[in-house]
């Protein structure tokens, strides 16, 4: 069964910073027609930095929509014409300090499928070297670290509950355990 949604017409309903809502008339797979609206993102990165001894660096951060500090890895927005790797790099300098002299991608996720084309792009960052954060104009966060199964318990307990630090965790539990590799 093709269940193949196609775009007829369409307008950008709302056009902010960096994000627009789209809304646009589709037909389904039917022949009938709906309406959808979704958010349009440049996509984002995600860096498990890891340190040498398997402590991992993690933030703090305020997320003013649910109007609480959330647990997460460091991630940005990707810059137009910026490369998924650059950005990671980036955004662990700026927002950490640390620069990795190790990378690797880790996969991709889509983590809001019903109304949003926003892509993760996780890698693992290794080699930790410390230094100074260069944090952008109304940023806020702490760092610390944490160990695997520490996180594991903070996800269990419903301490973590951000999606990409949640899969991020899982990826390093699998990853240390030897159960998965890149």
């Amino acid at each position: 069964m093709d269940l193949t949604e196609s775009r007829i017409d369409g307008t950008i309903a709302y056009e902010g910073h960096f994000l627009k809502v789209a809304k646009d008339r589709i037909r389904l797979p039917d022949g009938s027609e709906a309406q959808r609206e979704y958010i349009l993102h440049p996509g984002a990165v995600v860096v498990l930095p890891v340190f040498e001894d398997g402590r991992v660096l993690m933030e703090r951060q305020y997320r003013y929509p649910l109007r609480r500090s959330f647990i997460e890895f460091p991630a940005g927005k990707i810059d137009a014409g910026e490369s998924d790797l650059v950005c990671a790099q980036r955004e662990l300098q700026e927002e950490t300090g640390y620069t990795a002299s190790q990378w690797q991608h880790v996969c991709t996720i889509h983590n809001a499928i019903a109304y949003s084309d926003e892509r993760l792009e996780l890698f693992l960052a290794r080699g930790l070297t410390a230094g100074t954060p260069r944090l952008d104009e109304g940023e806020f966060l702490e760092t610390y670290t944490a160990t695997v199964p520490e996180l594991l318990a903070q996800v269990r307990a419903g301490q973590i509950t951000d999606v990409k630090t949640v899969i991020g965790i899982f990826w390093l539990d699998k990853l240390a355990a030897g159960n998965w590799s890149l």
